[in-house]
């Protein structure tokens, strides 16, 4: 065994790790775990291939730490290295030149991890000094201990160690006490890796005695090894769904379905997503669809990998194929994630297809609390509104529903104006236009119910989807301006009769108002007067 300098072209590595890795250091946890789940996931590989015959045992990654002592210790019974596998791992790290990296990646604090095979450097962000003892599953092995206090030269020696595996030792920093806090850890642990296929433990489980929490004999495992995302829909009810929704989300309602995500070729992709309750709620948190790769969590903003609207949806999505470390100009860019996003569209509009064919009942039952997630998705995605045209449903002000085809169908015959086109009457809010309704309904005229926060542009998509309509609201004009008929002859007053009235009616409004007074026969059972608001004028300010 030797004493050496990490094989680094940059003169120091670890003030470079500290300045650009600062904002984000909270990873270096989840890369340290993520490297012992690995080589415990290797080493069960090797069993089932037959190259391992030794005992397994229970596979299982253990998080040590002394608080007081501020030691933090990863310790996994995975494959181990050998003298030889720790040069190349962890001895050798490779860059091009330390101008080209910091100029690379001066504006990317936390993308360097992972990028460059830097996780196990990761933990020299919190530590000043960190330890690697390990022994490797092939036969004959000998111990290996090397240390590091941050700088590039490190001591490698033999050293006896019981069984195989690795135990990464941190020797925590002054600057970063805050880690060497059990709640802290935990909070960590909970976050990234609450879901690795690999059973991780973190101390003992606490129970309440004489006063206090105490320490039982049983370890606390913090992770669910088996999420249901990676498990098949048919081993799943309706149950296992919410009650996985609930360990996510505790504080949120039920939500309204679900979307079982699963696909290997040309990608690999699974998670579960959820349409959660949306109904007045356009100010909404959009980072609740978390990102993971094999099981381990990575970010819940995801903007550049789904589609904005896909945004508002909840859930988890696992893919190992979407690179992580990298800027949002490649994500952008990236074919992978490109298909990646297309397929989430796809499945999501899929199963709206599927409830509106199949559950139509329960559909309606729920729209009002799902429709502005479909309406927005309409108005931002082309592909999505196509398929979006065959299932979104449209209600009137009797509270009954209709698919745009169905409602298109049933005014046709009756609703046209003198030009033969198409006008779809809408409210927007049943109580305030209710004399503008009955004055519709009076006529024969249905009325919709337009009351989402992006029905305004929504009818504007519709109008040009359906084409040859128009829509028009109630309290917009008088229901005989709104959907005008053959010119009928009415008595009209003269010039200076309208000139009169309407000089009355100016003289009582208050003083910089903005109205328009226009005497007009509305007819013998019209209101005496009536305030509207242009169509075209409501539109453009909103």
């Amino acid at each position: 065994m030797a004493n050496g300098k990490i094989g680094v072209t940059t003169e120091n590595i670890f003030p470079v790790i500290k300045q650009f890795l600062y904002s984000d250091h909270e990873i270096f946890l989840r890369e340290l775990v993520a490297n012992a789940v690995d080589a415990t996931r290797k080493l069960q590989a090797l069993a089932l291939s037959g190259d391992f015959k030794g005992e397994l045992g229970e596979p299982k990654v253990r998080i040590e730490l002394d608080e007081k002592k501020k030691v933090l210790r990863i310790i996994d019974e995975g494959i181990g290295m050998t003298a030889d596998e720790v040069d190349r791992y962890i001895n050798q790290i490779a860059f091009s030149s330390a101008g080209e990296f910091l100029e690379k990646y001066k504006d990317q604090a936390g993308s360097i991890i992972g990028h460059f095979g830097l996780g196990f450097y990761s933990a020299f962000m919190v530590a000043s000094k960190v330890t690697i003892h390990t022994l490797s599953w092939q036969e004959g092995a000998e111990g290996v201990f090397w240390s590091c206090e941050g700088d590039p030269d490190y001591k490698m020696q033999k050293k006896e160690k019981a069984g195989r595996g690795t135990v990464v030792t941190l020797y925590l920093d002054d600057d970063a006490e805050e880690f060497a806090s059990r709640d802290r850890i935990r909070g960590l642990l909970d976050k990234y890796c609450k879901f690795m296929p690999v059973p991780v433990i973190f101390g003992k489980k606490q129970e309440w005695k004489d006063g206090k929490y105490v320490d039982t004999d049983a370890d606390d495992v913090v992770n669910d090894v088996e999420p249901i995302w990676t498990k098949a829909p048919s081993e799943l009810s309706d149950e296992d769904y919410l009650k996985f929704y609930k360990a996510l989300y505790p504080m949120e309602e039920d939500p309204m379905f679900h979307i079982h995500l699963n696909v290997d070729y040309p990608f690999t992709l699974t998670g579960v997503l959820y349409f959660p309750k949306l109904k007045e709620r356009m100010a909404i948190d959009r980072h609740k669809i978390q990102l993971y790769c094999n099981q381990m969590f990575v970010t819940d903003h995801v903007e550049e990998i789904v589609p904005d609207f896909l945004t508002l949806l909840h859930g988890v999505i696992d893919s190992p194929d979407i690179p992580l470390n990298v800027s949002r100009s490649y994500l952008q860019s990236d074919a992978n994630v490109k298909k990646i996003s297309t397929y989430i569209t796809k499945k999501v509009a899929d199963r709206l297809e599927e409830i509106f064919k199949e559950q139509r009942p329960q559909l309606e039952e729920k729209w009002d609390n799902i429709k502005l997630f479909i309406e927005y998705g309409m108005l931002t995605d082309e592909k999505f509104c196509e398929r979006g045209m065959k299932f979104a449903l449209l209600k009137n002000t009797d509270g009954k529903y209709f698919s745009i085809d169905e409602y298109k169908a049933a005014v046709e015959p009756f609703q046209k104006d003198k030009d033969k086109k198409l006008v779809f009457l809408y409210a927007n809010d049943v109580q305030r236009q209710y004399s503008f309704i009955e004055a519709a309904k009076d006529r024969g005229y249905d009325v919709l119910l337009l009351d989402c926060e992006v029905d305004p542009h929504f009818v504007n998509l519709l109008e040009t989807r359906i084409g040859d309509c128009r829509f028009a609201r109630v309290d917009s004009d008088s229901i005989d301006n709104l959907i005008p008929q053959e010119d009928l002859k009415k008595p009209e007053l003269s010039e200076d009769e309208k000139n009169q009235i309407s000089e009355l009616f100016k003289s009582a409004l208050p003083e910089g108002n903005d109205y328009l007074v226009e005497p007009r026969n509305l007819g013998a059972e019209a209101d005496p007067v009536v305030i509207t608001q242009s169509e075209f004028m409501r539109r453009y300010r909103e």
